[in-house]
């Protein structure tokens, strides 16, 4: 069995969001799923099993199985790319709890083809408040987080949250996000999960299938760059067709080896 540790949505080592995937699974168990995803101690571990037109995949974090996760998925499509399981010209198709996903290479980038999480707006829960410790411009929730938008990106970056508070909604994660000042960027965005076992997320990929129809509410676009305003960072490319989001990255192999 094969496991990689790859850095995605950037080219650079050490940036981005580090993913866990393990190769040729067989007849391992949710158990021993959960169990190396603890072992490997990040936001999320893919667990890829051949099938007959494509891979089954499955992520989860060192606490529980997640329904969808986007920089494990990029992670492993750059995997079977690079090891050569798959040729550059081939579309990866995955086979998740999130439905069909797919993965196709455009030169340096990934480009995946994931399913819009849009929110409904929402009252703000008492828990946002006193864990962001900010005043929501608008707060909405879909099936699986709570989005938030902050007046601007200086309140964004110096939210420094209370995750014993935060852990007390009843959802997978909180998603903040405002107006990008720099003019490369439509739209930055941070992500807390510590109900998870992720108090907060480098770089989120399924995040940006709620925040891509949200910002196209109120930009009217339908292709945007995004940033992820975390201690690592990340750049994402996003673009929206009917209820289908493609979510553009890099990805980088850290190491690679064996399981025992």
């Amino acid at each position: 069995m094969k496991i990689f540790q790859v850095d995605a949505f950037t080219n650079e080592r050490f940036k981005g969001n580090p993913a866990g995937v393990c190769y040729y699974i067989t007849n391992e168990d949710d158990n021993w799923m959960q169990n190396m995803a603890s072992e490997m101690n990040l936001s999320e571990t893919a667990f890829l099993r051949k099938s007959a037109d494509g891979f089954d995949l499955r992520w989860f974090t060192p606490e529980k199985e997640v329904d969808l996760c986007g920089h494990a998925t990029l992670a492993c499509a750059h995997v079977l790319w690079e090891t050569g399981e798959l040729q550059l010209s081939k579309e990866a198709v995955f086979y998740t709890k999130s439905g069909i996903l797919k993965a196709k290479k455009i030169g340096d980038w990934v480009e995946l083809d994931f399913p819009t999480e849009e929110d409904e707006q929402v009252s703000t829960p008492r828990e946002i408040i006193e864990g962001l410790k900010v005043v929501p411009k608008y707060t909405g929730k879909n099936t699986m987080d709570y989005i938030v938008e902050v007046d601007n990106e200086d309140i964004l970056r110096n939210i420094r949250p209370d995750n014993e508070i935060l852990k007390k909604l009843d959802t997978r994660g909180i998603i903040v996000t405002s107006v990008s000042d720099n003019n490369e960027f439509d739209f930055v965005s941070r992500f807390f999960a510590p109900a998870y076992g992720i108090n907060e997320d480098p770089v989120t990929g399924s995040a940006h299938c709620c925040l891509a129809p949200y910002w196209k509410r109120k930009f009217g676009k339908t292709e945007m760059k995004a940033y992820q305003a975390s201690k690592r960072s990340g750049i994402l490319r996003v673009k929206i067709d009917r209820e289908r989001v493609f979510l553009g990255g890099q990805a980088i192999t850290v190491f690679a080896g064996e399981l025992k």
